[in-house]
């Protein structure tokens, strides 16, 4: 992905045709190293195509992937049901303890202006 991001980072820079040097650069700009293999798969397989199409066909491909999830929240309507689920809710948290303060060296024994 740092690649993906570098490459289009380059692009949004003004550079029409990043190369592998200038995706190491940016890269290296925030510590991040850049693996060549991936450098120039990436490369490879974007040459000679418009990024904004490559984006569009991505898109069309990632909205058939199903991402739904089956576990939703369930609320309680009030009534005799929801006395049970309230009651093990309440049941179910603990009180909170105070964390015991350690004692701490903070000057470690002694002062800066001693």
């Amino acid at each position: 992905m740092k690649v993906v991001a570098a490459y289009l980072l380059a692009l949004l820079g003004g550079n029409s045709s990043p190369s592998a040097k200038d995706i190491e650069a940016i890269l290296g700009a925030v510590g991040a190293e850049a693996d060549p293999s991936r450098v120039s798969l990436l490369l490879k397989e974007l040459e000679g195509k418009d990024i904004l199409e490559v984006i569009a066909a991505g898109k069309e491909k990632f909205a058939s992937v199903p991402s739904g999830g089956g576990g939703g929240v369930v609320v309680a309507s009030g009534g005799a049901a929801a006395a049970p689920a309230a009651a093990a809710a309440e049941a179910k948290e603990e009180p909170k303890k105070e964390e015991e303060k350690e004692e701490s060296d903070d000057d470690m024994g002694f002062s800066l202006f001693d």
